[in-house]
């Protein structure tokens, strides 16, 4: 288990009171608010170092993909930038999860829900960060809550007088890639785990922005336990769990299907967003005790921006964890040489873009400038309904490449918030549709796509690319250079935007031919 180590806020210190001849920790209210909201602001700009010493690691292996070694340096490159407080590491800032386990000594004073709650809003409205719950209005209709509430609080009481806390800020992308499945006695061989295993984590793919950390329980009472459990394993708060079963009920790590884990991901070729072997950077399996007549499992990753971490609350004071605001250090160990790549000019007729990446097999890098239009889950619902109801596309959704992508607020100086693309997957119900009307001939965002778009980019002689996921800070700065609301403002951070990109990498992820990267 790695030492983690503290810094102690600037807050209100605490009190001791005795009832009936016990002694307790008496908390104010307002330090439950305080730590909330310098937790998630430090987890939204900064990471565990041995995190980033991780991604150095591939990015400095020679036997490292080419691919892996230069997204794991720009994963390092967007961590020092991230690190200036600006502009926070991943565009999709996350739902604020926190896990607690109250002391029955701690005296609070005050409804813990509500000032953990009041944490949150505040982190998010005083930093740059994204908005990204939405409320329904009926089954159908939502809309933006306008300050990323709810929360997830998950409050469960323990003996002592000590207050913990971990902070989970899990964005979109990696939480739909929770997988969980009722499995029963026959998955418990050899034989089927394997296969299971090769299944699930062949199908995770690459849209949660990896590399990852891949958890897997098996086992638990109930399947509310096994997935509790899978989620707080991602952060790593079970890494101390025992390496060897007692037969007790007591849940381990099982280090043997770990390291199993791990080679089978790495046989996917996935790799680190763009082919290779690195689809992980560690693995974690965990067995629970279960009910002879179910087996729950659960497979769950976290991505690249690895966002958790650690607080308390003792007599002493309130403290969290020390995150690393230094990963400059590793900037010369990650460096790697430039990868050549052709300049594709976005500002051409759209028949000339085509092409232009015509002249490139799937699988090429290259680097567009030049004007994109920004638009994703809720815009490309609002055309499809426009469009059914006989309403003209709009020339823009012709004329442009398409990039699925929902940025952070924006702070002065910067042409955007933090930028990066969101899963493509969301959109592939509608390429068809898009494509047959002269639409969307080119979509730029991550993560593998349904078989539907390979086959609607070969008929319509479309393409689609592929972004470094979890490089938001390092896109923002380095790709963007101006951006403007252009349509349905009133979706917030879903808005369609028109920006302009220079040298801003992508992959040919799928061609006009039919071929594909993976």
């Amino acid at each position: 288990m790695i030492e983690r180590q503290y810094r102690k806020l600037n807050s209100a210190e605490m009190s001791r009171k005795s009832l009936d001849n016990r002694s307790f920790v008496s908390v104010p209210p307002q330090v439950l608010t305080q730590l909330v909201a310098e937790a998630f602001h430090d987890l939204s700009y900064y990471l565990r170092p041995e995190h980033l010493d991780e991604l150095a690691e591939i990015a400095a292996d020679p036997a490292s993909a080419p691919n892996e070694r230069f997204v794991c340096s720009a994963l390092i490159k967007n961590a020092i930038i991230a690190g200036s407080g600006k502009l926070p590491l991943c565009q999709d800032t996350g739902t604020a999860t926190i896990f607690a386990w109250r002391g029955e000594r701690i005296l609070t004073g005050g409804d813990d829900e509500k000032m953990l709650t009041q944490g949150v809003e505040k982190a998010w409205s005083e930093n740059y960060l994204r908005y990204s719950q939405v409320a329904p209005l009926s089954m159908f209709e939502e809309k933006n809550t306008g300050n990323n509430l709810p929360a997830q609080i998950d409050i469960a009481f323990c003996p002592g007088e000590e207050y913990h806390f971990m902070f989970i800020a899990k964005g979109g992308g990696s939480a739909n890639k929770t997988l969980f499945f009722q499995g029963s006695r026959a998955l418990l061989n050899e034989k089927s785990f394997t296969a299971f295993l090769k299944e699930k984590i062949g199908g995770l793919g690459v849209a949660a922005c990896p590399p990852y950390t891949l958890v897997i329980v098996v086992g638990g009472t109930s399947p509310e336990e096994n997935l509790k459990t899978m989620k707080l394993a991602s952060a790593g708060w079970y890494d101390d769990l025992p390496t060897q079963a007692d037969g007790s009920g007591s849940s381990y790590r099982d280090l043997k299907w770990e390291a199993r884990a791990r080679e089978i991901a790495a046989e996917t070729g996935w790799g680190a967003q763009f082919g290779g072997s690195h689809l992980v950077l560690n693995a974690r399996v965990i067995r629970m005790a279960r009910h002879a007549a179910s087996c729950p499992v659960s497979i769950g990753v976290s991505c690249s921006a690895h966002r958790n971490m650690l607080g308390k609350i003792t007599a002493e004071g309130a403290f969290l964890e020390v995150l690393d605001k230094n990963p400059a250090r590793l900037l010369e160990k990650s460096s790697v040489s430039a990868l050549r790549a052709p300049l594709i000019d976005l500002d051409r007729p759209m028949p000339e873009i085509l092409a232009q990446l015509a002249a490139q097999p799937a699988g090429s890098l290259v680097m567009l400038n030049g004007t994109m239009i920004v638009a994703r889950d809720m815009a490309h619902a609002r055309l499809f309904e426009m469009a059914n109801a006989g309403q003209p596309l709009p020339e823009y959704f012709k004329n442009h490449p398409v990039c699925y992508a929902g940025p952070a607020r924006t702070p002065p100086g910067f042409a955007i918030g933090s930028f990066g693309p969101t899963t493509a997957q969301r959109m592939d119900e509608y390429i068809d549709f898009f494509m047959s009307r002269g639409a969307s001939l080119i979509t730029i965002a991550k993560g593998n796509r349904d078989e539907s778009v390979i086959k609607a980019c070969a008929q319509y002689g479309g393409f689609y690319l592929g972004t470094i996921g979890g490089a938001a800070a390092l896109i923002a700065s380095e790709n963007i250079v101006s951006s403007e609301v252009l349509d349905f403002a009133e979706f917030g951070m879903e808005a369609v935007q028109r920006i302009k990109v220079k040298n801003l990498p992508a992959f040919v992820i799928y061609d006009n031919q039919g071929n594909s990267l993976y």
